[in-house]
C-alpha cells in the first residue's frame, strides 16, 4: 500500500529516529518475532524479519497498539453501500415474472441480470485486488460506491419495454461495483479493529450484503405489483429505481466524509507485524502463487464457493421454485427470501461473536456446513407440502446456516493465510463462489424447467454434501491467532481523539529488523 509523506501532526507521533531507539530506556529490542514455520517470511511484503523494537507508550509510539473510534463508522457506512448493491443484485430476480412480462424477455434473460454479477467478477478480481493493494481502502471504498450510484441511475433509462438493454447495462455496472465490495469485509476488520473484534466486524461488514438481499426480496413485490397494464407497470418500477438512486447517492457522499484510509495505529499486534513486514516493490504474482500452494486455503476456496454457490442458485431461482408450487404468491416469495436471508444474519452475527471468543475456526465452520446441508435436505422434501408456513420455517433454518456460513469462510481465509492480503484471500472465495454461482444457477434452472423443483433441489444438496466432507479435511493452521500471541505483549487502547490523518506513522527502520 502506498504511504504519502506525514503531515507535521504525524511526524511528532512518528517512532523516534535509529538512535532514539537506541538510547530510549522505554525501548527493548526483542532477539526475534516468533512465526509459525509455514508462514512464508516473503509475504505479500519481502522484508526479512529477525527482530522487532518494542516500546512501551511512555516511549516512542512506533509500536502503540489503539484502536479508533471511527472503526465502527467506517464498518457501518460500508455495510451500507453493500447493502444497497446486493439489492440491485436480486431486485430482478425477486419479481422474476413482473420483469419477463414488462420487458417481453424469456425468465434465462432475467436470470443472466442476476448471473452477470457472478460472470463480471471473476475477470476483475485481480485487477481490482491489485488496486486495493496500491491505493488502499479509501480509493476502493469510493469506486466502488461510484460504481453503485451510477448503476443505479441508468437504470431510471429503461421504464419502456423495449428499454431492456439499458437496464441490462446498468445492472452490468452495478456489478462492476460490486467487485470493489466483496472483498473489503476481512481487510475492513483486519486494518481497522483489534484482535478480539475482528471476526465481530467482518460479520457487521457481510451483514450489509446480507441485509440488502433481504430487502431485495422484501421490497420489489410490495412495490411492483404483478399488473397488466403496462403504463401502471413502469410507474411503479419508476418509483423502485428512483429510491435506489437517491439512496444510492447518499451513500456515495457518506464514504467520501467518513471512509478513511486506516487508522493511525495498528489496532492490533498482527496488525502491527503486517506492517513492519510491508513492501511496495512485493511480486504480486508471487503472493498469488503462494495461497495456490497452500492446500487448506484451496481446499477452503472450493467448499466456500459451493455453499456460496448454492445459496446464490437459490436465491436467484426462489420466486420461480415457489411460484410453480403456490402460485400468484409472488409476495410471500419474497418473504420467505427475505426469512433465509434475515435468518442468514443472524447465523452470521452470531457466528462471529463465537470466533472471537472461542478462535474455533475449523470447528465451527465444519458444523455450520453440515447443518446447512441438513437444513437443504429438510427444504426440498418439504417445499411441495402445500403449506406455506412449514417453508418459511424450512427456509429460515436453511438461511441460519447457509448464509451464517458466508463470513465464517472469509475469517478462516485470513486465519489459513496470514500474512498474505486480506483482500487477495477474500477475493479468491468470491471468485470461487461466483463460478459455481453461475454454474449452479444455470443447471439448477434447466433441471427445474424440465423435471421440476425437486431433482433441482436435490442437485444442490449433492454439492454440499461434497463441501461438508471436504472442510473435513482442512488443518486449522491459524497463523494469524499466532501472530497474535508471539508478538511481544503491548496494550490495547482506545484512540482519544482521530487525526484528520489516514496513515499509519512508518515502522520501525528496517536496520532493527
Amino acid at each position: 500500500m502506498v504511504n504519502e509523506e506525514p503531515s507535521q501532526e504525524e511526524r511528532n507521533d512518528s517512532p523516534a529516529p535509529e538512535s532514539a531507539l537506541q538510547t530510549d530506556p522505554s525501548c527493548s529490542t526483542h532477539p526475534s518475532v516468533s512465526i509459525h514455520p509455514s508462514v512464508s517470511t516473503y509475504p505479500s511484503s519481502s522484508a526479512h524479519p529477525s527482530g522487532i523494537t518494542h516500546c512501551s507508550s511512555s516511549g516512542t509510539q512506533g509500536s502503540v497498539i489503539k484502536v479508533s473510534k471511527r472503526r465502527w463508522a467506517v464498518v457501518l457506512v460500508f455495510s451500507c453501500y453493500s447493502m444497497c448493491n446486493a439489492f440491485q443484485w436480486i431486485q430482478y430476480g425477486s419479481i422474476n415474472n413482473i420483469f419477463m412480462t414488462f420487458y417481453g424477455v424469456s425468465a434465462f434473460a432475467i436470470d443472466w441480470l442476476s448471473m452477470c454479477y457472478m460472470l463480471t467478477y471473476i475477470p476483475l478480481l485481480l485487477p481490482v485486488a491489485w488496486l486495493l493493494e496500491k491505493f488502499g481502502l479509501r480509493t476502493i471504498a469510493i469506486t466502488g460506491s461510484a460504481l453503485n450510484c451510477l448503476g443505479a441511475w441508468v437504470k431510471l433509462g429503461s421504464l419502456q419495454p423495449r428499454l431492456f438493454p439499458v437496464t441490462v447495462l446498468g445492472q452490468v455496472i452495478c456489478s462492476v461495483a460490486q467487485v470493489f465490495i466483496l472483498g473489503m469485509p476481512s481487510r475492513i476488520a483486519s486494518v481497522w479493529f483489534g484482535a478480539d473484534e475482528v471476526s465481530t466486524a467482518c460479520s457487521v461488514a457481510v451483514f450489509g450484503n446480507q441485509l440488502g438481499i433481504a430487502i431485495g426480496f422484501l421490497v420489489p413485490p410490495v412495490l411492483v405489483p404483478n399488473i397488466k397494464d403496462q403504463d401502471k407497470l413502469a410507474y411503479h418500477i419508476s418509483i423502485m429505481f428512483y429510491i435506489v438512486g437517491g439512496v444510492a447517492t447518499l451513500l456515495f457522499i457518506l464514504v467520501i466524509i467518513v471512509f478513511k484510509e486506516k487508522p493511525k495505529y495498528p489496532p492490533s499486534r498482527a496488525q502491527s507485524l503486517s506492517y513492519a513486514l510491508a513492501s511496495t516493490d512485493a511480486s504480486y504474482l508471487s503472493s498469488i502463487i503462494r495461497l495456490f500452494k497452500n492446500l487448506n486455503f484451496v481446499l477452503l476456496v472450493i467448499t466456500y464457493g459451493l455453499n456460496a454457490g448454492a445459496f446464490y442458485a437459490l436465491s436467484t431461482l426462489l420466486n420461480r421454485m415457489v411460484i410453480l408450487h403456490y402460485p400468484g404468491e409472488e409476495v410471500n416469495a419474497g418473504r420467505i427470501g427475505l426469512t433465509i436471508v434475515i435468518a442468514g444474519m443472524f447465523g452470521a452475527m452470531i457466528s462471529g461473536i463465537w470466533l472471537d471468543k472461542s478462535k474455533t475456526y475449523k470447528e465451527t465452520t465444519l458444523v455450520v456446513y453440515i447443518m446447512t446441508l441438513v437444513g437443504m435436505v429438510v427444504y426440498t422434501y418439504t417445499l411441495n407440502l402445500q403449506r406455506l408456513w412449514v417453508v418459511f420455517i424450512t427456509a429460515g433454518t436453511l438461511g441460519f446456516f447457509m448464509t451464517g456460513y458466508l463470513p465464517l469462510g472469509f475469517e478462516f481465509a485470513v486465519e489459513l493465510t496470514y500474512p498474505e492480503s486480506e483482500g487477495m484471500s477474500s477475493g479468491l472465495l468470491n471468485v470461487s463462489a461466483q463460478v459455481f454461482g453461475i454454474i449452479f444457477t444455470i443447471s439448477q434452472g434447466q433441471i427445474i424447467d424440465n423435471y421440476g423443483t425437486m431433482p433441482g433441489n436435490i442437485f444442490l444438496c449433492v454439492f454440499l454434501a461434497l463441501g461438508a466432507a471436504l472442510t473435513a479435511f482442512i488443518k486449522a493452521d491459524l497463523r494469524r491467532q499466532k501472530a497474535n500471541k508471539d508478538t511481544p505483549e503491548t496494550k490495547v487502547q482506545e484512540e482519544e481523539e482521530e487525526s484528520n490523518t489516514s496513515k499509519v506513522p512508518t515502522a520501525v527502520s528496517e536496520a532493527h529488523l
